[in-house]
């Protein structure tokens, strides 16, 4: 197994997309940890500290099945996203289990 990043940001103006979709983002995230694939996740944030993206970090076997986690994301269902990187990540400092 080993970690990837999703780099995820929001398409401008989409807020309300964000704000509409989150209650299931959360389950989807919910459901990745209660897993024990979602290692960490938050948003990212403009200058007036409202969310304009994400960071997730998954563990999985592939890039592929990374992606495929991506993809299933609601934010992404939606079209949230103007764009998403799945990145192979290597977790060194303060990592929980190291």
């Amino acid at each position: 197994m080993a970690l990837f990043a999703f780099v995820c940001a929001d398409k401008p103006g989409h807020l309300n997309v964000r704000m509409d979709t989150r209650p299931a983002h959360v389950d989807h995230l919910n459901a990745l940890n209660e897993k024990g694939i979602l290692k960490m996740a938050g948003p990212f944030l403009d200058g007036d500290g409202k969310p304009n993206g994400s960071l997730v970090v998954v563990e999985a076997e592939t890039i592929e099945a990374a992606q495929a986690i991506a993809d299933a994301d609601p934010y992404a269902k939606a079209g949230l996203f103007a764009s998403v990187e799945v990145k192979p990540f290597n977790w060194v400092f303060n990592k929980p289990d190291a």
